[in-house]
């Protein structure tokens, strides 16, 4: 892989498509609807960043990501709704490691679609965008070792569990212990 293919790819966000969802690049106009789901305890709960105090936290936020988008120094989608062309969520690539060709993959999603398969459709979006076009070798994920729900999505799309690393995160004042998951790409015939 060439150095810099990653940053040029996604110099212009890639858009994806599903059965339910569509994965575009994040906007500011996505403030109201990534607040409605950022703002909540029961969201970050099991992530390392805090609810969004209000609105103008969530614009400034998004603002933010335009100029790294600009950089292509920025690997996450909106998750948007199909049938209500609401923003649910966002997922991504957190480290990309062009030299290992291997990434990160993450994801978060507005309560009112969890339980429904959208968490798994969109993992699976990202897993074969990675393997076949950023043309990756290993994807790993990572939740807090108790977030059960999480473990799930990454069990149902073929990722294997690694094991857990004791306290590894200090987050939010407390320890956390990390589950690692991980697929490599699959054997080309």
């Amino acid at each position: 892989m060439k150095t810099g293919f990653i940053r040029k790819l996604f110099k212009r966000v890639p858009e994806l498509e599903g059965e339910r969802v569509f994965l575009r690049r994040l906007r500011v106009a996505d403030a109201s609807d990534m607040y409605d789901y950022a703002r909540r305890e029961s969201v970050t709960r099991y992530l390392l960043w805090s609810p969004h105090p209000d609105p103008d936290y969530t614009r400034r936020y998004l603002s933010y990501v335009q100029g790294r988008y600009r950089d292509g120094e920025f690997y996450d989608w909106a998750i948007i709704d199909k049938v209500s062309g609401k923003m649910i969520g966002t997922c991504g690539f957190p480290l990309i490691s062009e030299a290992n060709r291997s990434a990160e993959v993450g994801y978060v999603l507005n309560p009112d679609f969890w339980g429904k398969g959208y968490a798994t459709e969109v993992l699976l979006l990202l897993l074969s965008f990675a393997f076949k076009t950023m043309r990756l070798h290993r994807i790993e994920a990572r939740c807090f070792d108790e977030h059960v729900a999480s473990r799930r999505v990454m069990e149902k799309c073929g990722m294997r569990y690694e094991g857990s690393f004791r306290d590894a995160l200090l987050v939010k004042g407390q320890y956390v212990t990390v589950a690692v998951y991980s697929i490599l790409e699959p054997k080309r015939t």
